[in-house]
């Protein structure tokens, strides 16, 4: 009985580190607090720089709640944005208490 419940937990755990942020570019975070920009696109060499950007964010409180929209349709609705031409992200966690994921869609 101890194993199976050993066996529970670790699994439960890794399959909540499983949907922790994933992207092309993972830059280092912080234990107690980051605060980070960084790249969704990966196709940099046909990108063009755009000043024009629309963004969407999603929140997550006590690792319990999660809502929000970061799908790049949003993003390019709330720019204005008839064309996207590359993504960013920033993400910021402080002790995992508050997390807020934000995509910002590039564009014109």
């Amino acid at each position: 009985m101890r194993a199976k419940s050993m066996f529970l937990a670790v699994g439960g755990s890794l399959a909540l580190l499983t949907g922790c942020l994933n992207a092309p570019f993972m830059p280092p975070l912080g234990g107690v607090y980051s605060d980070i920009n960084a790249p969704l696109s990966v196709d940099h060499d046909k990108s063009l720089v755009s000043p024009k950007q629309g963004e969407a964010s999603a929140f997550c409180i006590l690792c319990l709640v999660s809502f929000g929209d970061v799908s790049t349709q949003a993003a390019a609705e709330n720019g204005g944005l008839k064309t996207v031409h590359y993504l960013d992200y920033n993400y910021v966690n402080l002790l995992g208490l508050y997390q807020k994921t934000t995509v910002v869609a590039h564009g014109e």
